[in-house]
């Protein structure tokens, strides 16, 4: 097998998972400009964000170290990369929302001194601090895993045996720091610096990350653990939860939980023959290769589409179920439009700095049957 070449199966279908969480949790969050009640179990917003995160961490991780064995890790490639395939989607999307928001009289004037937020992938502050831009607001997330990227691959370059132990180590500040900030929440009243931590996230990745280094070395006691069915079922009984809205352990430490047990899940999809639940499927992988798109662009599918649906008079009852499957549906519409016609472009050109490919066989057929 050709090294520069990985394929994992089912990892597809976690980004569908995570992405159609998100959606209807904000379709949720956004049902009163659709002139319609809450629903009660929807809300898995940020569980699906830390899911994005953990995966994040895991293949990032696990590509870095494929590359470290080949040669020496590139990181001005690294950094092309990154650009190449999240920069153009999110600045499009950015100033199009712009322009609704000034379309619709939402946003009447804009400084500069907040966009920069934005343009410079820093809207996780804005985020923390409750002034976000229109239809803008989850682009947080995004900021977060590029500050995340700017220090992680040189952590993966710079270390070799102990490169566990760092990453480790890393974990374990960042909770430290989180109990700090939580301290500071109580004895203070200063809710931000608690509110950070709890956004940036960056030990969530980081925990993918670990399992990426454990799984790269085929750790045998890790793997003996997370393939165990009683593992196995615990990890969906979790996700389980989620999707009811009813997991909680600790808040402090629940994302690392939920990361914990997205390695548990990936490990198993991707690697384990007996794994109880199989991911690989076609409208999966199909989802899963568009969910960046479904991702940046919902929050504002969600806007106009309210804005059309809001015109007709229609039962709550058939208006609920038009706003779910309608919003999903042009959702995945426009994700797939400019993963075709737009990303694709830049993802053919990022191609060519990539030392390690993560490879999908069934990349041209699925998307051949959606055309």
């Amino acid at each position: 097998m050709n090294k520069r070449y990985i394929h994992l199966t089912g990892l597809n279908g976690i980004r569908a998972i995570a992405a159609i969480a998100v959606v209807l949790s904000h379709i949720n969050l956004e049902l009163r400009i659709f002139n319609l009640p809450p629903v009660k179990y929807l809300d898995l917003a940020g569980h699906g964000v830390t899911m994005f995160f953990a995966l994040s961490g895991f293949l990032i991780t696990y590509l870095l170290m494929h590359e470290k064995q080949i040669d020496e890790i590139d990181i001005k490639k690294f950094y092309l990369r990154r650009v190449l395939r999240i920069w153009p989607l999110y600045l499009l999307y950015l100033f199009v929302a712009l322009f609704v928001s000034y379309q619709f009289n939402i946003l009447q004037r804009l400084s500069l001194f907040p966009l920069a937020y934005y343009v410079f992938f820093t809207a996780n502050i804005p985020f923390i601090l409750g002034d976000v831009l229109p239809f803008n607001a989850h682009l947080w997330s995004i900021g977060v895993e590029e500050q995340f990227y700017l220090f992680w691959p040189w952590i993966i370059k710079k270390t070799n045996k102990n490169t566990l132990n760092v990453l480790i180590v890393f974990i374990f500040i960042y909770l430290l720091l989180k109990l700090l900030c939580r301290f500071i929440e109580y004895q203070w009243g200063n809710q931000y610096p608690y509110l950070a931590t709890q956004v940036m996230r960056f030990d969530c990745m980081a925990i993918g990350g670990v399992g990426a280094l454990l799984f790269y070395k085929n750790n045998k006691t890790f793997k003996r653990i997370v393939y165990l069915k009683a593992v196995q079922i615990l990890a969906w009984v979790v996700i389980l939860l989620l999707a009811f809205n009813k997991f909680h352990v600790v808040s402090i430490i629940d994302p690392e939980i939920i990361s914990v047990i997205t390695v548990i899940i990936i490990v198993n999809v991707s690697n384990n023959p007996r794994t109880l639940i199989h991911l690989d499927y076609t409208i999966f992988n199909f989802l899963g290769k568009i969910s960046y798109g479904i991702y940046v662009i919902h929050p504002l599918v969600i806007y106009l589409y309210a804005k059309i649906l809001n015109i007709i008079n229609i039962h709550s009852y058939i208006k609920f179920v038009l706003v779910y499957t309608g919003v999903l549906s042009f959702t995945i519409w426009l994700a797939y439009l400019s993963f075709t016609f737009f990303e694709k472009k830049f993802i053919n050109l990022k191609d060519k700095f990539s030392v390690i490919k993560s490879s999908n066989i069934k990349e041209v057929e699925i998307l051949k049957r959606y055309r």
